[in-house]
Parts: C-alpha cells; structure tokens; sequence
C-alpha cells in the first residue's frame, strides 16, 4: 500500500500524519514551537524529532503544505532546488507562513533523499479565479509590479469539503455548485462551480473577507492612513492590530467562539456584538456568492467553528428562506458530516469535518506517481 507522510508546518506548530493507503498509521502535533518555555526552538528542530519517531519504511512520498504559491503555481508539484528556490522568492507575500514550510522541506529532503518530496498550495485551488475576481482596481502597472491581487487561501480545505460535499450528496463533483465556509481561527468563504474555485473571500493575504479569531477581515483602508496620521501607529503596530488584535479578540476580549458563545450567553454585551458582527459577514458572502454562482446545490460549513457552533450556523443563514436555503434545529444539533437543511430543501446545507491531511496526501500520491 502507498505510504505517504504529510508534513504542515503552521507558524508555531507542526501537524503531521502518516497514511498507509488511506488508513492513518500516526499522526499528531508539535505547537509553541519557538516559544520561550515552551516546544522546539525551530521547525528544523520540530522536523528532525517527528522524523525520528516514525517508522518511514516504504515511503512512496512526503507531502508539504505550502501556504503561498503565487502566480506560479497552480497544481502540487514536485519539490526540486528551482520549486524550492520560487517558493523562497515569495516569502515576502507570507512572510510568517512559507518560511516554516521551507524549514519543513528541507529537513525532509535532508533527511528522506530518496523519496519524492511534493509540494501542495493554499492558493493552488483559487487559480481558477476568473481575471474579474482575482483583480484589484488600483493601478495595473504598480499591481503587477508588486504582485498585487487575489490569491486565496485555505484552498486544501475548500477542495476537501467540496468534493467531500458531492460525494455526501451522490452528485457529480463537476455539476455541482457549492459555497463552502471554513470557519476556523482563520475564516474564508469560497465559491465552487463544477469544482472550480470562482471567488473566495481571502485576498493577497489571509487578512481580507470574514471576520476571524483574531483578524479583522474585510476593512476599509482608509483605517489604516487615519491610524498613520492621527494615531502615530506604525505600520508594523496596524498590522500587528489587524492580524492579531482585531477580530473577535478585538470585539470580545477571546478569539474562542466557544468563549464567545459562552459570555454571550451570559448576557455579555461586547460577545453579542462580537456574534452579530461574525454572523453578519457571513451572510453577506453567502448571499453575495450566490448571486455569483447564479444558482447554488449546496452551502457547506466546517473547520473548528463550522463544525461544532450550531448558533453560529443558524445565525448566518438565517433569513435567506427566499433563496431556499435554511438550517433545521435538531439537525443543526447533531453531530458529524451530515445535511442540517430540512428535508427538500432547494439548497442542502451540509456540515462536513475538513481533512486538510488527506487532501495533502492525495496530491502528494498523484504527483509522485505521475513522476514514476
């Protein structure tokens, strides 16, 4: 059977799992890597101690998420000096996200020489954007200059959770029309038509779209000169505010909606403001995707949030019964993949649990194989 290692390497941890076909051998997770009392000094160090504790006899290939392939990279592709050298040059459009994936791939290609090293993108699955939903309206010369436009992110996961959406439905993937909602810490909307990806709500950076755990989502930028000129803040200070202050820590004090869910409850205010404001942006893409896609199978939530805050789920939904898509309370309470819509429903709303790992492995395998 096809053995595959996945290796994701995140900011500050390393997620890992080992397949034999389709059965998980061993996996788990490495975090506060880099934190003082805390895990690895560094990802190599991270790497090097997971890479010591498996048994990695006949492995067919090692599977590396990489957050940011530009323009270049539409597919995964296999790992060779020229792939690792691009994945470099674009560290600076995710500078605290492709440095660990190179750490990652290095250590593993040191490590492992003989085996084929695959790397797969979060933006791979958002290449199929149409020029009209991947452009900003600023100045074409200084956006191709700089690399500005709509990448995407989370494409793993939307790729996952929309084919996994068919296949729940027994519908062929390539007729299917699906908004997926992963709403995780980070959060982004994607529209899927016959699965292509044709809009998402991330942009250049995982910053733009949804409100997030600790992001604001979506913002007008003059927010940012104000806090220049009037407030003093430095540009280093605003994007650390908008990437780690902002969001529903900004909003209620926890980036948690669990905790957020819980003091809203209790009659906190700043959580029930927090709530609306998430739910609300929530609407609006799918109500926004919708009009895109023109007509619309299924909605599909998951990630931490999508799949465990049943208010989250009926909150954002909520009030979309003209375009036939609606939440059903005892299924909404349930638990597992399954259709939380009522029965005959136009549009089936499904939750389904991601599997970033097993889109990775799955990627990996094909490319590996294809090389020979």
């Amino acid at each position: 059977m096809s053995r595959v290692l996945v290796l994701n390497c995140g900011s500050s941890s390393v997620k890992y799992r080992l397949y034999d076909g389709d059965e998980v051998r061993d996996k788990g997770t490495v975090e506060r890597i880099g934190e003082p009392g805390g895990g690895p000094a560094d990802h190599e160090t991270a790497v090097r101690q997971i890479l010591g504790t498996l048994d990695l006899s006949g492995l067919s290939a090692v599977g590396h998420r990489v957050v940011h392939g530009g323009k270049r990279f539409g597919e995964p592709v296999l790992i060779d000096d020229e792939v690792l050298d691009a994945i470099h040059d674009l560290v600076p459009l995710a500078p605290l996200h492709n440095p660990p994936n190179l750490a990652g791939i290095e250590v593993a290609r040191e490590a492992l020489p003989g085996v084929p090293q695959v790397a797969v993108f979060d933006t791979a699955f958002h290449r199929t954007l149409p020029e009209a939903a991947a452009t900003y309206a600023i100045e074409r010369d200084t956006a191709e200059r700089y690399g500005v436009r709509r990448y995407g992110f989370h494409g793993t996961s939307h790729a996952y959770v929309s084919r996994r959406t068919a296949d729940l439905l027994d519908r062929p993937y390539d007729e299917l029309n699906t908004i997926t909602l992963h709403l995780g810490n980070g959060a982004s909307a994607c529209a899927v038509a016959g699965g292509r990806s044709v809009a998402t709500s991330m942009g250049m950076s995982p910053l733009e779209g949804l409100v997030m755990g600790t992001r604001s989502g979506d913002l007008d930028p003059t927010v940012i000169f104000h806090l220049r000129r009037e407030g003093g803040l430095s540009v280093d200070d605003i994007d650390n505010l908008l990437n780690h202050r902002s969001g529903l820590l900004g909003l209620a004090g926890v980036n948690d909606m669990r905790e957020v869910l819980a003091r809203r409850a209790a009659g906190d205010p700043a959580a029930a403001l927090a709530f609306d404001v998430y739910c609300r942006r929530l609407t609006g893409y799918v109500g926004a995707y919708y009009a895109l896609l023109g007509r619309v199978d299924a909605v599909t939530f998951t990630a931490g949030v999508g799949e465990h805050a049943a208010p989250v789920r009926a909150a954002a939904l909520a009030g979309l019964d003209r375009l036939g898509i609606a939440v059903d309370p005892a299924r909404n309470e349930g638990q597992g993949d399954r259709v939380i819509s009522p029965e005959g429903a136009e549009v089936t709303v499904c939750v389904i649990a991601t599997d970033e790992e097993r889109e990775i492995a799955r990627a990996a395998r094909r490319v590996a194989a294809e090389q020979g």
